[in-house]
């Protein structure tokens, strides 16, 4: 009888390597990670051009040393902190913003804006043939009430202290007793504050208003030269805040324009 022999049955089992068992999980965080800068990328996109340009300085200079770029204004991305480096930069885009308005041709020669120790100073000139008050009246106009207001639309995004300053040419002021060019310069500088607070600029933004009736003359050489009639606005430096520790001997502030008047209230009026 022959044996009978048992039989054997052999199972295979399929499937990866042991080291291959996570692998899906890496394809899973790459996608996730592009779906991430996708959305960020969207974002910039639709973001403000300071905002763009404040990612694109962290990329250049992650430490922020450089330039000091960045804002201390919580939760509002338009809100940034002009140095004394980009204060350039706004006036360029202010100019360009002007040069938007419908009367640009004839207010061109009328509107100056100089980057200074103090700050960027705007100048509404008058001249002979275009005014930017009534005569003798603090009252603005149409072509002043129109600058303003493009003006205050950009300055209101800014954390930036903006002082106002009213000046006169010579010309003795003839009208009201007890009133002259001392009253007329410091209610024309309120008239202008008034308007930008209506067009966007805050309460707590404005610092000062100056009246300085013709002491601070534009064209000495000629004292009832319409440009001397002219109303400054002072967009002033925000210092860069430093670490804690930092010595009291490297803090620097910058050098006043007025150095007399930086601290000073607003000029007296004359009774």
């Amino acid at each position: 009888m022959s044996e009978t022999r048992p039989i054997i049955i052999v199972k295979k089992k399929g499937g990866h390597s042991g080291h291959h068992g996570g692998a899906w999980k890496v394809a899973y965080a790459d996608f996730v990670t592009a779906m991430m800068a996708l959305f960020i990328v969207l974002w910039l996109m639709n973001s403000s051009k300071q905002v763009q340009e404040a990612v694109g300085g962290y990329f250049k200079d992650p430490s922020g040393n450089s330039k000091m770029v960045g804002t201390d204004q919580r939760g509002s991305g338009d809100n940034f902190t002009l140095s004394k480096d980009d204060m350039t930069k706004l006036k360029e885009q202010l100019q360009k913003s002007v040069r938007r308005l419908n009367d640009f041709d004839k207010l061109k020669n009328q509107i100056e804006m100089t980057v200074t120790a103090e700050g960027l100073r705007i100048e509404l000139l008058e001249s002979a043939s275009g005014t930017f008050f009534e005569s003798g009246s603090p009252r603005p106009n149409g072509d002043c009430k129109q600058l303003l207001s493009l003006l205050s639309t950009e300055l209101g995004k800014l954390p930036n202290k903006i002082s106002i300053e009213g000046h006169t040419d010579s010309k003795p002021y003839q009208g009201t007793p007890n009133y002259g060019n001392w009253e007329l310069s410091t209610d024309r500088a309120n008239a202008a504050r008034r308007a930008m607070q209506e067009f966007g600029v805050r309460p707590d933004q404005v610092a000062e208003i100056r009246g300085y009736a013709d002491q601070r003359l534009r064209t000495p050489s000629e004292p009832e030269a319409p440009s001397n009639r002219r109303v400054s606005l002072i967009v002033h430096y925000v210092e860069a805040q430093l670490p804690p520790d930092t010595p009291t001997a490297q803090i620097a502030k910058p050098n006043s324009e007025h150095p007399a008047t930086d601290k000073a209230k607003p000029s007296p009026t004359k009774n």
